[in-house]
Parts: structure tokens; C-alpha cells; sequence
């Protein structure tokens, strides 16, 4: 049996949302929750999923723009841009992380979910992956490229999780000077792992991106799972 995919609903209180579910082969193994750039649960995000899937994780990616309109699926340059832009500023953030919670809620009654669970985040989800470990609702979190974290840093106290955080040298959006101050509030913190890629620049990890750094990608893949293996599994 090889990985296998579909399309899941999550309890919401009195609602439910969809998420994609990838399960690994063998159907069963410690989860992860991909969680969305401003584009939604689109190709990109799925194909993670898959990945981790074929790493030996059941992956759910939840449908975090759900409430404001649900199943988006966009591309990264012109109108989509500005629609996903559109789709994160009417986004409850407190509400998306509430969400995300509901998702980690959804894997642990799973049979197929023997483990911990963990959140991996990118950019928009790299915020929300970093405010869900800080509502204790996953058991260590995985940002890539996460906006806008250097104005929530209130939060650090809260996360008791492991973390792994990974930005581009480059990224314009989050300059090195936004990540020392993040780096700042964790410091003595051994279980807080911070990496920052030469030459690469904001959405290094996404194949479907001009700024896709094929080398920043497998080595923070490889750090990922190995942050997984160690820290959570």
C-alpha cells in the first residue's frame, strides 16, 4: 500500500471544515499539520502533505480560510496574489488558530494517528504554526518564513513545545534584524532551533515560486524531520 489521500471534515463546535489528508504507507504513524501560505490549501500545500506522507506521517492540511471562502486554490504572481492578500486580512487570526487546534483535535481521535502532533507552517502558516504552539494545542511547531511572529512576541512565554524556525537571508518581508529580536526572546531555550539560508529569499521551500532555492529546501526538509525525530517522535 503507498500513500493515499482525500478530503476530510474537522469538527468546528456546531460547524465542520475540510482539510487534506494524506496517510502514510501502512495508513498509520504520528501526524503532522501543513498549514497554508495565503494561497490556500492549493497544489503546493497538498504536495507537502504528500511528502510528509511518504516520510511516515499522517499530514492534514486544513482549510484555514474556510470561513471567509472555502477551498482556495490560488497561484503566487498578479490577481491570486492580491486575492490571497484580500483572503489573510479578513481572516480571524485567533479563529484560525482555534481551527488549527480543532484539526490537532481531529488527528488525535484517529486510529491511524500513533504519536505526537506537530505543526509546519509556512509564511501566513508559519504565524499561525508559532501561535498554536504558544496555545499549547500541538506538541512543537515548524515555521518557515512566518510574518510578522517579531510583533506577537508577547507569546514566547506560552510555547513549552519544541520549535524550529527557517528563514531566507534575503527575505525582504522579514529582514535578519526581525529574526535576532525573535531569536533574542528565546534564548537559553534549548529545544528552539533557528536556521537562515544564504542566497535564498521569501518562499524558498515552494517549487511553484520564482524564489524557490532548491538547496535551502532539502536542507530545511532534512532539518525538519530530523527536528521531528528528535524533539517529538
Amino acid at each position: 500500500m503507498s500513500t493515499t489521500s482525500r478530503w476530510i471534515d474537522i469538527p468546528a463546535g456546531d460547524d465542520s471544515f475540510g482539510g487534506y489528508l494524506a496517510l502514510p504507507k501502512g495508513g498509520k504513524g504520528p501526524a503532522v499539520i501543513i498549514i497554508q501560505e495565503i494561497f490556500g490549501v492549493n497544489g503546493h500545500i497538498r504536495s507537502i502533505a504528500d511528502q510528509y506522507a511518504q516520510d511516515g506521517y499522517v499530514a492534514l492540511a486544513p482549510d484555514v480560510f474556510w470561513r471567509v471562502q472555502p477551498r482556495v486554490e490560488l497561484t503566487y504572481d498578479g490577481a491570486d496574489r492580491e486575492k490571497g492578500i484580500e483572503l489573510m486580512q479578513k481572516t480571524n487570526v485567533d479563529q484560525a488558530v482555534t481551527d488549527i487546534g480543532a484539526a490537532a483535535a481531529a488527528l488525535r481521535a484517529m486510529p491511524e494517528v500513533t504519536g505526537n502532533v506537530a505543526a509546519i507552517g509556512y509564511c501566513f502558516g508559519g504565524r499561525l504554526a508559532y501561535l498554536a504552539a504558544a496555545q499549547g494545542s500541538v506538541d512543537g511547531a515548524v515555521a518557515y518564513y512566518g510574518g510578522g511572529i517579531q510583533n506577537q512576541l508577547d507569546h514566547v512565554p506560552n510555547i513549552r513545545v519544541p520549535m524550529q524556525f527557517h528563514y531566507g537571508e534575503l527575505d525582504a518581508h522579514i529582514p535578519l534584524s526581525d529574526v535576532g529580536q525573535i531569536q533574542e526572546r528565546f534564548a537559553g531555550r534549548s529545544d528552539v532551533e533557528f536556521y537562515i539560508y544564504p542566497n535564498a529569499d521569501h518562499g524558498f521551500n515552494c517549487s511553484e515560486r520564482v524564489s524557490y532555492n532548491q538547496r535551502a529546501s532539502a536542507l530545511a526538509h532534512g532539518r525538519t524531520l530530523t527536528f521531528l525525530g528528535e524533539r517529538l517522535y
